[in-house]
């Protein structure tokens, strides 16, 4: 369950507040395809949702040319931006956060809590008791916190009685390039709904690279904002709950690319830990997108590489512009020669 929640004042005007809770932000970059600026950037977010960087997913970049519209709040289905005005949140049935019916639980609940173990997010609690009427049943309390849900439908699924009503926000289509997907796993580790997962194989068995559950799926496109090598596209076909001013803003979004990543992270080395594996070089997802020998495993060549490679035992940096802001490298390093540092936006 969440606790009180952190609030960045994005951008003034006059009397008009918006409001950026990070807490509830899934990294979707939702609102950076509706914002008729282009004030917000979002990215880097497989090293922020590995804690790798000490970030946020999205930040203000052109505070002066916002115009807090509220474009990017009302198409939020997090309600991670808040429009204010004088204080107050400004919040009706044309916001996607607000229209979407909250996930409940009717009386037919039996407790059992395979929703609470299920979700992804963490929202479900379930307390429980023998029931102390004589009856063979438990008595208790499922609570659901809305605050946290992302409308996933997990627990609606394993419900055994059918007690949980969940509204998706999107309908959408979802797409990967096998052949350019480097199984680097960023887009499990960002995905808010567990929708993308690794097929366990068996001995000499071939499955997919990576796996995608339709049915828990929010089609927020976070996992394609976060692919290194861009090889999952991610599209919204509809804005699903009933709310005021749809057609707006779902001109703004339906199949519509997700905006494309930006680079806010620097990556920096220490030759003096560093012990020359070149594990960095090997897991690099862009590396191995460019090295087809490398991606095969042909470790024999660690230099000359895209982004990282090791000459002369050491580690160093190729070209920082081609970084994908994953943090594939950080994790694999075994002594924590590689990692990344957050860097000003342009």
């Amino acid at each position: 369950m969440q606790n009180e929640m952190r609030l960045s004042v994005f951008s003034e005007k006059k009397d008009r507040q918006l409001v950026y809770k990070p807490e509830r932000c899934i990294g979707c970059g939702t609102c950076v395809q509706a914002c008729p600026k282009g004030s917000l950037s979002i990215g880097a977010l497989g090293a922020v949702a590995r804690g790798l960087l000490d970030a946020d997913f999205l930040e203000m970049t052109r505070s002066e040319e916002c115009l807090v519209c509220g474009i990017c709040s009302k198409v939020c289905p997090t309600g991670a931006l808040e429009l204010r005005q004088e204080g107050k949140s400004i919040t009706d049935m044309s916001y996607v956060s607000k229209a979407t019916k909250p996930t409940s639980v009717n009386e037919n609940c039996v407790h059992c809590g395979l929703c609470e173990d299920i979700c992804p997010q963490g929202c479900i609690e379930v307390t429980r008791e023998i029931s102390m009427d004589g009856s063979l049943k438990l008595a208790g309390k499922t609570h659901i916190d809305t605050e946290c849900c992302v409308h996933c439908g997990w627990c609606a699924a394993v419900c055994p009685v059918n007690a949980i009503s969940v509204e998706k926000p999107f309908s959408g289509s979802w797409a990967r390039d096998e052949s350019v997907c480097q199984t680097c796993h960023t887009c499990i580790d960002i995905c808010p709904a567990n929708a993308i997962f690794n097929k366990k194989a068996k001995s000499g068995e071939r499955v997919e690279k990576m796996s995608h559950r339709p049915d828990a799926c929010i089609y927020c496109g976070a996992c394609a904002v976060a692919c290194p090598v861009d090889a999952i596209d991610v599209r919204k076909t509809a804005i699903l709950p009933e709310m005021e001013k749809k057609g707006i803003l779902e001109k703004k979004l339906i199949e519509v690319p997700v905006p494309e990543d930006t680079l806010r992270t620097r990556l920096e080395t220490d030759d003096n830990a560093c012990l020359g594996c070149g594990n960095c070089v090997i897991v690099c997802p862009v590396n191995a997108l460019d090295s087809r020998e490398l991606a095969a495993g042909y470790l024999y060549e660690m230099d000359e590489k895209a982004i990282l490679e090791v000459r002369n035992g050491k580690v160093s940096v190729v070209n920082q512009e081609r970084c994908g802001g994953d943090g594939t490298c950080a994790l694999i390093c075994p002594v924590n020669a590689v990692w990344l540092v957050k860097k000003e936006v342009e």
